[in-house]
């Protein structure tokens, strides 16, 4: 769940388990994902057995989770949602619906600064159930210690309520609650905060719990807030959040405190946030197969966005593992320019040019500030800093005993020759879909092409001459400056260089022996997954022996050399690369991708243009990477051998790519 500057992940029993305040990138109140005995929570659950389902709100980034007995259901999510019930007579039901409010397009509200809150709305929709409430943040990643008081809520005039206030050195959260009846002759049930010591888990300062039993028609609604001051969030606008306008609003506005004082405004939050997303995803032009796959990728990437600057980042979470147990755990709350073109294209395919714009702008905000050596930077902030240093907190058990737990990413100032090809295809997909405006850096990567880098996997060792670096640069150059008729004194030069490129990459990147590209000039006979984007990047022909050759020998199990696991069977999921084959100075397992996954999808896609076989595969490896998605229908990084989701999630390249192999896959079978 997410309001566009930040994000939190919602377990499938309804514990908040990861959730950073009031940014993406700012440090974690929630992190029990990374620890689970200090790293902090949000939890509502029975206090007896239950079975949970699962599922977002249609076309709606409000989650809805119900808990069911044979006493009751009760669900956390709006009242007007018709629950299907049990033909069971003595069954329960409860719900608990989770968002971050969004105010829908056009009201009044939606001109007002956005409200950093998070809501979970309790709601018994048969018989009766006794529950746990638990909030227990643990601030600045665990690593500052804080005071908690209960209060009488005073904004309340309605009944005595209570507010649990926590405060840290440098962030106060508190803690309100709603209660209402759907029922005339059901009172609203009575909550009572009481203190929680975890102390002996490695907590730094108190929590608070409620114990209640809730019986059919009774709603407590759950507000976890920064409190407002004289000074208060950006607007909620991205227009005007592109030119970081702050208003002021005192802290006893109505609009601030209305949540607590009228039960109503909980719903009215809840029906607003709800059409809100239901108003965005209304935009979306794609009218191919798999749209309910397409349709749940564009929300999680709206998710993503970091409304204020119009970044994309990576992912709302950090130092999940890629492998249980290994090593290989970075933190992914920045924006790389290795995924704009991929991002941009997904967008404007959909036709979110809006978003398409605010982000390109942002890119182009970064070429503005280039390098004095008029190189860029392969990542940068949300906001648009460079300075991402890493460190590890070893205080952190991390993921299932998964050590070290990293912020920050040390790769920032890695050299990635890709990112300019990729740069390249962004600034033509804005030539041609969004703003004409263009700037061009192409003098750093003519005198820089030959240089080692370290990849676009950004290893940890050594650099070397990799097979996908600048390949596509100054076709891309070439391609703008014809397509938009813009002068090109440099054109000879440029030509030159990609005619040099190419036939580089061909005689030192190709194993004759094996029939395929290798990962790098000094590795031959390595395989690669980063080589599958070379025709959607227009470097060569799908239909290229020699990517045919290749391609087949990737769909091959890695026992029989190839990087595809279980190929013969149903998995079809794509590895990077053979990490025991290629040292990138991580070291430990790791593994399927799903963006190599999703790249061999398209590679079989433009290749099944001229073989129709490789079209049916294409079909098949899609259909079976479906099957893979979580039961909400979102993305990890990685996928384990048991089918397991491995590495950070929401994982938003794997969402972009997923968008981008649908649309063409759908384009090619002649359904869009």
């Amino acid at each position: 769940i997410g309001n566009l500057h930040t994000a939190a992940l919602v377990s499938i029993d309804g514990s908040i388990e990861s959730y950073c305040v009031p940014d993406f990138d700012s440090p974690s109140v929630f992190a029990r994902i990374l620890d689970k005995g200090k790293g902090g929570h949000f939890s509502i659950a029975p206090t007896v057995a239950f079975s949970t389902k699962q599922n977002y709100l249609p076309s709606s980034n409000i989650l809805q989770t119900k808990f069911l007995n044979e006493k009751g259901v009760i669900s956390v999510t709006g009242k007007y949602i018709i629950p299907v019930r049990s033909t069971r007579s003595n069954c329960q039901e409860r719900f608990l619906s989770d968002f971050l409010p969004r105010q829908a397009r056009g009201t009044v509200a939606s001109n007002k600064p956005l409200l950093h809150w998070m809501v979970r709305r309790v709601e018994v929709i048969r018989g009766n159930m006794p529950i746990l409430m638990q909030c227990a943040p643990a601030f600045n990643y665990a690593r500052s210690s804080h005071k908690t008081t209960i209060e009488e809520d005073s904004s309340s005039f309605i009944s005595k309520q209570q507010k649990a206030v926590f405060v840290s050195d440098a962030l106060t959260l508190d803690l309100r609650y709603v209660t209402d009846s759907l029922l005339d002759n059901v009172h609203p049930p009575e909550v009572q905060f009481q203190f929680l010591d975890l102390s002996a888990k490695g907590h730094k300062g108190p929590a608070v719990s409620a114990e209640m039993t809730l019986h059919e028609g009774q709603v407590v609604t759950f507000v976890l807030r920064s409190p407002p001051t004289q000074e208060v969030e950006q607007e909620a606008d991205p227009v005007a959040a592109g030119n970081q306008t702050m208003k002021s609003r005192p802290a006893n506005d109505p609009y601030l405190t209305k949540f607590k004082v009228y039960p109503a405004a909980a719903h009215h939050f809840l029906k607003s946030t709800n059409k809100y997303w239901n108003d965005w995803i209304r935009n979306s032009h794609y009218s191919g197969s798999w749209k309910e796959a397409v349709h749940r990728s564009a929300l999680a990437l709206k998710l993503l966005i970091y409304e204020p600057t119009g970044a994309v980042v990576a992912s709302p979470t950090f130092s999940l593992p890629e492998y249980i147990g290994g090593t290989r755990n970075w933190d992914y709350r920045a924006s790389w320019i290795r995924d704009s073109s991929f991002t941009l294209y997904a967008l404007v395919r959909l036709g979110f040019t809006h978003e398409a714009n605010a982000y390109m702008e942002f890119i182009f905000e970064r070429l503005r500030n280039k390098n004095p050596d008029g190189s860029i930077q392969i990542m940068y902030t949300i906001h648009g800093k460079k300075d991402l240093e890493e460190i590890e907190l070893t205080h952190l058990d991390g993921h299932k005993g998964s050590k070290p737990v990293r912020i920050g990413n040390g790769a920032a100032d890695h050299l990635q020759l890709d990112i300019y090809g990729e740069l390249m295809d962004c600034i033509y997909l804005g030539q041609k879909f969004g703003r004409p405006l263009v700037c061009f850096f192409c003098r750093y990567v003519v005198a820089n092409w030959r240089q080692p880098d370290l990849s676009i996997w950004e290893v940890r060792n050594k650099k070397r001459q990799f097979t996908v670096g600048a390949t596509d640069f100054d076709a891309q150059g070439l391609r703008i400056a014809d397509k938009r008729s813009l002068p090109c004194p440099k054109r000879n030069e440029w030509l030159a260089t990609r005619d040099e490129i190419y036939e580089e990459i061909m005689a030192k990147s190709w194993n004759k022996e094996n029939q395929h590209f290798g990962q790098s000039y000094e590795d031959v006979d390595v395989l690669d997954s980063a080589v599958l984007i070379m025709p959607l990047v227009f470097f060569m022909q799908a239909s290229d022996p020699r990517f045919t050759h290749t391609l087949k020998q990737i769909l091959k199990t890695p026992e029989r050399g190839g990087l595809t696991s279980n190929a013969s069977a149903l998995t079809n999921l794509v590895f990077r690369y053979d990490v025991h084959k290629s040292d990138d100075g991580v070291g430990g397992e790791e593994g399927t991708f799903g963006l190599c996954t999703l790249w061999c999808v398209e590679a079989l896609t433009r290749a099944g243009q001229y073989d129709r076989s490789m079209l049916q595969k294409a079909v098949s490896m899609f259909e079976d990477f479906l099957l893979y998605l979580n039961h909400v229908g979102l993305c990890t990084e990685e996928i384990s051998d048991a089918g397991e989701g491995l590495g950070n999630a929401v994982q938003g390249f794997t969402h972009v790519t997923l968008i981008s192999a649908a649309y063409n896959l759908s384009r090619t079978l002649g359904y869009a």
